[in-house]
């Protein structure tokens, strides 16, 4: 879990910074409390602003959270894109966006949270893994990458004869609901751990290998009927 440094700081606010320091503020509270641990009163106090303050950047809590997520989805897709563009083979590649997810997800507790809870705020984009590319921050601002997008780029490069008949879209949405089953159990507590069971690591790299060679072998049997 991210670690914050000493007590929050409010100088930020006195420099024109009100925004960016409640949205860490809110990532803060939801990595240490929840999505539901805290409310708009909550982080002004944090701040050490007056709640109506707020409402200058933010209609709202719920639009203040949906920026939080906004802002996760695009720390991910520059962690993944940082791993796809690393050195090695394709498969080192691919096995390396693996990691990086699962560590973002551990780091980053109040982003990912606020990425799979937030809802939508109406009249505005949400920062989804298959919208990243054209979401909108609350400024205006474009994601700078989606985080779908890569995965589907390293799936095509590590495996570029594809899935005979099957779009290379829904293996990588399959292999996304297993990183997000493995980081979510593991961050809840509840994923096994004992001698001769794998860490998140190992099973995450067993699993996306299973589930691409299930693929494969499903073409090379359509190939020889």
């Amino acid at each position: 879990m991210r670690h914050w440094r000493g007590p929050f700081d409010r100088q930020g606010y006195h420099h024109g910074n009100l925004k960016e320091a409640l949205i860490e503020a809110a990532q803060r509270f939801i990595a240490e409390r929840g999505l539901g641990g805290f409310t708009l009163a909550d982080a002004a106090k944090l701040v050490g602003v007056t709640p109506a303050a707020l409402y200058r950047h933010f209609r709202g809590r719920e639009a203040l959270v949906a920026e939080v997520a906004f802002r996760g989805f695009d720390e991910l897709a520059k962690r993944l894109g940082k791993a796809l563009q690393s050195e090695g083979t394709a498969l080192e590649r691919f096995t390396r966006m693996g990691e990086a997810y699962l560590a973002f997800a551990e780091q980053e507790p109040g982003f990912y949270t606020a990425m799979f809870s937030a809802k939508p705020v109406e009249g505005e984009s949400c920062a989804a893994w298959g919208k990243g590319a054209t979401a909108k921050a609350s400024d205006g601002s474009r994601s700078a990458g989606n985080a779908f997008d890569y995965l589907v780029q390293a799936l095509a490069k590590t495996f570029p004869e594809g899935f005979q008949g099957v779009d290379t879209r829904f293996i990588a949405l399959e292999v996304w609901a297993l990183s997000h089953g493995i980081a979510t159990l593991d961050a809840a507590g509840q994923l096994p751990k004992g001698p001769g069971l794998p860490d998140k690591y190992e099973l995450l790299r067993a699993g996306v290998l299973a589930l691409v060679h299930g693929a494969l072998k499903g073409k090379a049997q359509t190939a020889t009927r």
